[in-house]
C-alpha cells in the first residue's frame, strides 16, 4: 500500500498524543494529527484552536483557523482575550502542537523568515499564537515535513518562538517544557525539558542513524534505546483517507 508523506506524519504523530486530555493545534498537519488522535489514542481529547474554538467537533478539517466549520458543535467559542490570558496563560494546555520552518537543538522555532530579517529569502506566515503556545503549554509537540540541514539547523535565520532555555537566559523562569518531541519523515527527536537538547529516539523502517545524522545541521545526539518505528497501520490510513480527511484538505 502505498503511503504519502502526510500520511506517514500524521499516524506517527497522533500516536504521541496518548494520554493527552488538551490539545492547542496549528493548522495543518498538527490537525490531521489530532483528529485521528480522536479517533485512536485519545478520543477524549479535547481539541483548542487559536481564533478562539475549545472542544471543537468539525463535520471536516478546518481549511484555516477562522474555518466557520470549526464552530460547528465545538464545546465553547471564546474571545481572544480569555482563550489567551484564562486557556494559554492559564495554563490549561497540555500539549501544543506547531509546525515551524526551522528548528535548532533545544527546540526554538522559526516561523517568521528565511534569510536576513531585512532582506530576507522567503517572508513565512509569523508568529500567530505560536509565542504563547510555547510559553504556556506543558509541553510542545513539532511536526516537520522536510528534514534537513536547512530546517533543523544550528543558529535559526529568525527566533519566533523561544523556548524555556532562552527564557531562562533572560531571567524570565519557564512555565513548560518547551518542544519534547518533533516527528519527520526520518523519524523522532526528542528531549526531557530544559538544558536537554533534542536527541534522536525513533526512526521509521529503512533509515539509518547515518542518514538522520547527515540531515540535521548540528551534531546530533542519539538515545541509547533508539527504536524503530511502526509503520502507519491500515486501519490508520482508512481513517486518515476515509473519516478525517476525505476531501484532500491537508492530505497529500
Amino acid at each position: 500500500m502505498s503511503i504519502t508523506s502526510s500520511e506517514l506524519l500524521a499516524a506517527v504523530a497522533s500516536r504521541e498524543l496518548a494520554g493527552a486530555n488538551t490539545v492547542f493545534a496549528g493548522i495543518g498537519l498538527p490537525t490531521l494529527a489530532v483528529s485521528l488522535a480522536q479517533l485512536t489514542v485519545a478520543p477524549e481529547v479535547e481539541i483548542v484552536y487559536e481564533s478562539g474554538v475549545c472542544g471543537a467537533h468539525p463535520a471536516q478539517l478546518p481549511e484555516t483557523i477562522a474555518d466557520a466549520v470549526l464552530i460547528t458543535d465545538s464545546e465553547a467559542v471564546l474571545p481572544m482575550t480569555a482563550l489567551f490570558g484564562y486557556v494559554l496563560q492559564g495554563a490549561r494546555i497540555d500539549v501544543g502542537f506547531l509546525g515551524a520552518a526551522q528548528i535548532d537543538r533545544f527546540g526554538n522555532l522559526n516561523s517568521s523568515v528565511i534569510g536576513d530579517w531585512h532582506a530576507p529569502k522567503v517572508r513565512l506566515p509569523g508568529s500567530g499564537g505560536a509565542m504563547e503556545v510555547m510559553a504556556n503549554s506543558g509541553e510542545v509537540f513539532v511536526v516537520m515535513r522536510r528534514h534537513d540541514p536547512r530546517s533543523f539547523t544550528a543558529e535559526l535565520d529568525f527566533c519566533t518562538s523561544p523556548g524555556p532555555d532562552r527564557a531562562l537566559a533572560d531571567g524570565i523562569r519557564p512555565r513548560g517544557k518547551g518542544v519534547t518531541r518533533v516527528i519527520t519523515d526520518l523519524g523522532i527527536l526528542a528531549r526531557d525539558g530544559v538544558g536537554e537538547e533534542l536527541r534522536l529516539v525513533a526512526t521509521h523502517p529503512g533509515v539509518t542513524v547515518d542518514e538522520v545524522r547527515a540531515a540535521t545541521g548540528w551534531d546530533l545526539r542519539v538515545d541509547s534505546e533508539l527504536t524503530e518505528i511502526a509503520p502507519p497501520t491500515g486501519d490508520e490510513l482508512r481513517m486518515l483517507r476515509e473519516d478525517v480527511d476525505p476531501a484532500r484538505v491537508y492530505l497529500r
